[in-house]
């Protein structure tokens, strides 16, 4: 499987700005402690969390579209 450059470029800004996305989110005005009071998991929420970050970015690198020259 070839790399493809512009593909991960794209995944890899769009991961940089969603994860701090949720990081303002979770940090600043949801908090984390209370995030795991009301799912009761300390795991469950870290585990959401990272799921909520990487399944977006490997859609986005998925769905990036190579130009037909190269």
């Amino acid at each position: 499987m070839k790399i493809k450059k512009r593909k991960i470029k794209y995944a890899a800004i769009f991961f940089i700005c969603w994860f701090a996305f949720w990081v303002i989110l979770v940090d600043g005005v949801l908090k984390f402690q209370t995030l795991v009071d009301y799912f009761g998991s300390y795991a469950l929420v870290e585990i959401s969390l990272l799921l909520l970050v990487i399944l977006p970015t490997l859609a986005v690198y998925k769905l990036t579209k190579e130009p037909k020259g190269e």
